[in-house]
């Protein structure tokens, strides 16, 4: 989640070449691990009447506060007459659609015979036609594998990646990529982290296969990048352990203080002028920021927004007749 909150006001940065390479290195994996880690969660997703009122609850409902209100902000800020398209997420909230639309699949990759391969050729192969943006379909088809693949997690496999060994590789996987970071990220578009765009659309202007070819190493990198976070979380909990129960709050609300720092204080270009010493400047604030909004006053004021009790919307389980 701190990641996540650090990324977004690194976009301003990308014009120096380390605020640039962080960016890069961040997105090569900070929400492929969201959508592996959402697919552990949802593993036993069965549409459950108690699943289905989560999901509304904790899903459907804010993507239609917080997707509205950011486009309303956008527009107010741009002055940019764009039509509303409360269907075609333009920020945050597109992972709210996408984890919806995973969630529902959920039995599908449960009763495939080959899920994980099925998952990874259809994120290869939407990319080569035109597929709308209702509800984020491109990258939700394209993380798709991620979430196959924490589907298919358990606490075993989880055990066996913080063995010292795998922990050692790993921070030297993840040291390695960091530098190729550093050295790549002027040679190809951030575009391609996005997993939205056609091959053949500007920016990434790729021919078929080449494109196939550049998601596959991005798909692995990814993969490989969740595992060795994954082998360096610690196991005990620790007083980041509540933070991370509310990472929704800070998810949904983060943008907005991005968006509002960047267009109504214009912070973030007094900071950029200040090369790496404002870079150092946002990603502490930032994390400030996440740390913040994941506290309990956080909680307890938005709670009714974003994990509405909706029991008076959802009738008693009952038998449909014959």
């Amino acid at each position: 989640m701190l990641l996540v909150v650090i990324g977004h006001p690194l976009l301003y940065f990308t014009s120096l070449h380390s605020g640039r390479a962080i960016y890069y290195w961040i997105y090569l994996f900070h929400m492929p691990l969201f959508a592996m880690l959402s697919g552990y969660i949802s593993r036993n997703f069965r549409a459950t009447p108690k699943q289905v009122q989560r999901t509304v609850s904790t899903l459907v409902i804010p993507y239609f506060i917080v997707e509205p209100t950011y486009q309303v902000l956008h527009r107010h800020y741009t002055g940019h007459p764009d039509p509303y398209m409360l269907l075609s997420p333009q920020w945050v909230a597109w992972f709210l659609a996408a984890l919806l639309i995973w969630r529902l699949s959920t039995p599908i990759w449960r009763n495939l015979r080959h899920p994980i391969v099925v998952s990874i050729l259809i994120s290869l192969l939407v990319p080569l036609t035109e597929v709308p943006n209702v509800f984020a379909l491109p990258k939700a088809l394209g993380m798709l594998p991620f979430y196959v693949i924490g589907m298919h997690m358990t606490l075993d496999r989880f055990e066996r990646l913080s063995a010292m060994r795998v922990r050692v590789t790993s921070i030297l996987f993840l040291a390695a990529v960091g530098v190729a970071s550093w050295l790549l990220s002027n040679q190809w578009t951030l575009s391609w982290t996005k997993w939205r765009h056609r091959y053949g659309e500007d920016p990434l202007s790729a021919a078929p296969a080449h494109g196939m070819a550049v998601r596959t190493v991005l798909l692995l990198i990814g993969i490989l990048m969740c595992f060795a976070v994954l082998s360096l979380v610690p196991w005990k909990r620790s007083w980041t352990s509540p933070l991370g129960e509310r990472t929704l709050y800070c998810y949904l609300l983060h943008g907005f203080v991005v968006l509002l720092l960047a267009q109504q204080t214009h912070v973030f270009a007094g900071l950029r002028h200040m090369d790496g010493y404002g870079l150092a400047l946002t990603i502490i604030g930032a994390a400030i920021v996440a740390v913040l909004l994941m506290t309990r006053p956080v909680e307890r004021v938005f709670r009714f927004i974003f994990e509405p009790n909706l029991n008076w919307l959802f009738s008693p389980t009952q038998t449909l007749p014959k």
